[in-house]
């Protein structure tokens, strides 16, 4: 537990551009996995909605997609809040990458066709967490269910 909590204010020192680009990776993708879990349902088509965006967004094959998602399951479930997810992101990504992000949270959310108080919820934490404006946080819910 302690462990846990010196992690999420600890800053990897001396990391190459390929073990930040990693991290980055695994953070989305526990993001994306937070977002399929939010209303504990464990669906097939938001399943396969996160692999593709994994795989399009990432630019991943298959097998690499896998890997990543066997380890942020993993951290996902280890996690103690979302804050060690979103410190990463407001550190590394712009305005434009975090946007993109809430939009392929949306994406998953939608994937099987009904949206739950959970997962909008989770969104709006993420958006805010990461300072997304409002305005954008809903042009990118609307795009995503269109």
């Amino acid at each position: 537990m302690i462990g846990a909590l010196k992690a999420l204010f600890e800053h990897p020192t001396g990391e190459s551009e390929e073990e930040q680009r990693r991290r980055l990776h695994l953070v989305t993708a526990a993001l994306l996995i937070e977002t399929a879990r939010a209303d504990f349902i464990e669906d097939a088509a938001e399943q396969a909605a996160l692999e593709q965006l994994l795989s399009s967004s990432l630019q991943l094959d298959k097998r690499q997609v896998h890997e990543l998602l066997v380890a942020a399951q993993s951290r996902v479930d280890e996690a103690i809040s979302l804050y060690e997810f979103t410190r990463v992101i407001n550190d590394h990504y712009c305005a434009a990458q975090k946007l993109q992000l809430i939009g392929s949270m949306w994406t998953v959310a939608y994937a099987d066709g009904d949206l739950s108080k959970y997962e909008e919820h989770l969104i709006r934490q993420v958006a805010e967490l990461t300072y997304v404006p409002h305005q954008d946080y809903i042009r990118s819910k609307l795009a995503a269910l269109n």
